[in-house]
């Protein structure tokens, strides 16, 4: 199994770990009028080949006890379990982020959900395995939290400039944070109890949960979506073969990130590791604000609360880090 030797490997891991995380979602926004339903499909499969095409690549090199096939047969079954059932809860966490960068667009939806699922995910993380300082995790989290409150003030600031958001999507962003930020203990369970999965046959286990979450889950949405009229599967086979591309690489850049994320948590830890990892929603606003002009037209005062919302996380993500240094 191929993992970090050095501090410096490993955080250059999770740094490419976040800018896939926070990049994934272009792929979606560069299909023009097509149903996030239907691009999830394609992103599903392509999550679950990335991890398993990683696992037989990087995580078997050579035969041995860390080997995927061999770390497979040798795991806890109930470890496995958990793996599948963090994947599945992921998933439906992530399909309601999907849905919400289609209402609100990717400067707001990625801040408001990952940054509820960072402050969620640190003290659940915490309650569990109490290490590190308490009053850094505190000062973290609370930095976190005016993050929230400032990508708040921006998305009103942005409705009195012209641009007006759907106040649902950014209730579906909420909930898709509190669901984001509580399947991260299953996994980490997978990882540290019993005989634990290493990195890439957590993934594998992780995307196949998702993966079949995704016809248990996404089949409701179609019918009943969150916004607009429902589809019907014919849709998706009409749908241009560029676009069934686009999501097989959207899941394929966030499998990619994943797999690093967790490898270089190996060395580096899982805390740190997944803290620094949740820097994606800074990467997804450079994205919607630069690339996808999502805020165009707005006023100074949304663009005022957008750059302050950035350093308060970026502050945050420092705080929460040290913490565990400490």
């Amino acid at each position: 199994m191929f993992a970090p030797t050095t501090f410096h490997a490993a955080l250059l891991m999770t740094i490419t770990s976040t800018v896939c995380w926070g990049s994934f979602a272009n792929t979606f926004k560069g299909t023009k009028k097509y149903r996030f339903e239907l691009y999830y499909w394609d992103y599903t499969f392509g999550i679950f080949l990335a991890a398993l095409l990683l696992a037989f690549t990087l995580g078997s090199p050579s035969e041995g006890p860390t080997a995927f096939l061999t770390n497979l047969h040798a795991a806890d079954d109930i470890n496995l379990f958990y793996a599948a059932l963090g994947g599945f809860i992921f998933n439906i966490a992530n399909t309601l982020l999907v849905a919400g960068i289609e209402i609100v667009g990717l400067a707001i939806a990625f801040p408001v959900s990952i940054g509820i699922a960072l402050v969620e995910g640190e003290v659940l993380s915490y309650a569990l395995q109490p290490r590190g300082s308490a009053a850094l995790l505190a000062a973290g989290i609370a930095m976190a939290l005016v993050a929230l409150v400032l990508i708040g003030k921006a998305y009103g600031a942005l409705r009195t400039g012209g641009n007006a958001a759907s106040r649902r999507g950014v209730a579906v962003c909420v909930i898709s944070g509190l669901l984001m930020g509580i399947f991260a203990p299953f996994v980490t369970r997978a990882m540290t109890r019993g005989a634990t999965l290493t990195p890439y046959t957590t993934a594998v286990f992780l995307t196949l949960g998702a993966l079949i979450c995704c016809f248990l889950f996404n089949p409701i949405l179609m019918r009943k979506p969150i916004a607009g009229t429902p589809v019907a599967m014919p849709e998706y086979f009409r749908a241009p073969a560029s676009y069934h591309a686009l999501g097989l690489l959207g899941g394929g850049i966030w499998g990619l990130g994943t797999v690093f994320n967790f490898v270089a948590a190996s060395l580096v830890g899982v805390a740190i590791s997944y803290a620094i990892g949740q820097a994606s929603p800074m990467v997804a606003c450079l994205w919607g604000v630069f690339a996808w002009k999502e805020f165009r037209g707005a006023n100074a005062r949304a663009k005022g609360y957008l750059a302050a919302m950035f350093a308060a996380y970026m502050l945050a993500l420092v705080l929460i880090a040290r913490a565990y240094v400490a």
